[in-house]
């Protein structure tokens, strides 16, 4: 399969190696920046451009893989005639790429990406959506070749697995940003937090997070969330976090379970 890949950050760049070691034809990665764009091209043997007027009109699949607030406006300069195109957004909806092409549909894959790290597809559920039942084949079919765990979901699905993604992950990173300024303002390494950190990730693995909570506010261990917040008193701002955050897992855990 012959692909154009719009796009050239974190998505784009995983993707395009993962289809590549997929035996897919990456023909074109398009970027504003040519330099970006070149540097992907190169790691997938593909071609580098940075004029849409420039998009190759023959391939099977155009990937839109840029910020969600820049999907639709890219969607409307393109001129791709009828040909099947997606975007791999969470939040966005399908509805984005209308009047495109008659062939349009959604390819997230639901992980956190960076350029440096390999990811390993075969694990990444991959959330797909497509406008007619022929092309969900199409998508479902180039999806399976990249990973075992390929699922339907709507738009508005989507956008709450997206969602629970940011708390999942996004936020879940803040806070360990947060905890790893606490450790250096006291001259302490963020390492002593890691074999934490990496039991914690293995349980959820296995268990309901609700029932591995741990912790003194679901110990109702009241003295010491209040140390805790006098301890942050010079921080209001993290502070409010840390009560807010205890009060939640107190008002999870009062609700009876079924």
């Amino acid at each position: 399969m012959n692909i154009v890949l719009l796009g050239s950050g974190n998505v784009a760049t995983q993707l395009g190696r993962a289809f590549k070691m997929a035996g897919q034809t990456i023909v074109q990665v398009w970027s504003r920046d040519i330099e970006h764009a070149k540097e992907l091209a190169d790691t997938v043997a593909s071609e580098a451009i940075s004029n849409i007027d420039d998009i190759y009109l023959f391939a099977d699949l155009y990937i839109i893989a840029v910020k969600d607030n820049a999907i639709a406006e890219l969607a409307s300069t393109l001129n791709i005639g009828d040909k099947l195109i997606v975007h791999t957004s969470g939040s966005t909806s399908i509805e984005a790429l209308d009047g495109v092409s008659s062939h349009t549909g959604v390819f997230y894959p639901l992980q956190t990406f960076s350029k440096k790290k390999a990811v390993d597809f075969r694990s990444v559920p991959i959330a797909i959506e497509a406008s007619n039942p022929e092309d969900l084949s199409v998508i479902r079919a180039i999806a399976d070749r990249l990973s075992e765990r390929v699922t339907e979901l709507s738009s508005a699905q989507r956008k709450v697995l997206h969602v629970a993604a940011v708390f999942a992950c996004n936020f879940t990173n803040h806070l360990m940003a947060i905890s790893q300024q606490l450790l250096e303002a006291e001259n302490l390494e963020f390492d002593l937090l890691r074999p934490l950190i990496a039991e914690t990730a293995e349980k959820v693995q296995l268990y309901s997070p609700d029932t591995v909570q741990t912790g003194p506010a679901v110990r109702g261990e009241s003295e010491i969330i209040s140390s805790h917040l006098k301890m942050l008193k010079d921080t209001p701002e993290l502070q409010e976090l840390y009560s807010q955050l205890s009060q939640g897992i107190v008002n999870l855990h009062k609700q009876p379970r079924g």
